[in-house]
C-alpha cells in the first residue's frame, strides 16, 4: 500500500511540474509566435490586398468579439481618400483543415478590395493554388456584401478551382464568415477608426 502511495505522490508531482513547464513556455513564446504569424502570413496579404497606403495598419490594429471569436482588424487610409478595414477568417472543411482568408473590404463602398489566403495545409499543386495563384481569390475583388460569394454550383458567384472543389468550398466559407462579420460588426468598426 504504502508503495502505491508513493507513486500516485511521485506521479502527481512530475504531472505538476510538467504542466507549470508546458504553461511557463507557451505564455513565454505567445508573443513571439504573435509576432511571427503577423510578418509572414498577415502582412504580405494585407500589403498584397491594400497596396500603398498613408497610414501603418498594423500600428492601428483593434480586436472585435464576435460570436465568443476574437478577430483583428487592420484599419487603411487608401491613396485615394478612402478607408479600408482587413480581417482573417477560418473557412472549414478544406481538405487539410481550415483555410484562412484575409479580406480586405472599403468602408465607404461595402466593397471588398481584394481577399487573400494566408494559412492552409492543402494539398500541393491542387489546394494550394488557392494561396499561390491569385486568378480564383480576385473572384471576389470588387464583390459587395449583398453578393452572394459561395460556388457557382451552390448558388454563389465564385468559380470553384479545378481539381480543389473542396478547398474552394473552405475559402467561399472563409469569404462567407467575412461577410457576416462585416455586416455584424460595421458600426463599432465605423467607431474605432479615425
Amino acid at each position: 500500500m504504502r508503495e502505491m502511495i508513493n507513486m500516485i505522490v511521485v506521479l502527481t508531482a512530475l504531472t505538476a511540474v510538467s504542466g507549470g513547464l508546458l504553461a511557463g513556455i507557451k505564455t513565454g513564446t505567445e508573443e513571439r509566435i504573435e509576432r511571427q504569424i503577423f510578418q509572414y502570413q498577415l502582412a504580405p496579404a494585407m500589403n498584397d490586398i491594400f497596396g500603398e497606403v498613408t497610414n501603418d495598419p498594423a500600428k492601428e490594429k483593434f480586436e472585435l468579439e464576435s460570436a465568443g471569436v476574437k478577430y483583428k482588424f487592420f484599419p487603411a487610409k487608401m491613396e485615394d481618400g478612402s478607408k479600408a478595414v482587413a480581417f482573417e477568417t477560418k473557412g472549414k472543411g478544406g481538405y487539410g483543415g481550415d483555410v484562412g482568408l484575409m479580406v480586405g473590404i472599403n468602408l465607404d463602398t461595402d466593397a471588398i478590395v481584394a481577399a487573400r489566403v494566408t494559412t492552409h495545409a492543402e494539398t500541393p499543386g491542387l489546394g494550394a493554388r488557392a494561396k499561390d495563384d491569385p486568378a480564383f481569390v480576385s473572384q471576389f475583388d470588387g464583390k459587395t456584401m449583398d453578393a452572394k460569394l459561395g460556388l457557382k454550383n451552390d448558388g454563389g458567384e465564385i468559380d470553384a478551382m479545378s481539381g480543389a472543389t473542396i478547398t474552394s468550398v473552405a475559402v467561399t466559407n472563409a469569404a462567407e464568415q467575412a461577410q457576416a462579420i462585416y455586416r455584424e460588426l460595421k458600426p463599432e468598426i465605423l467607431k474605432l477608426i479615425q
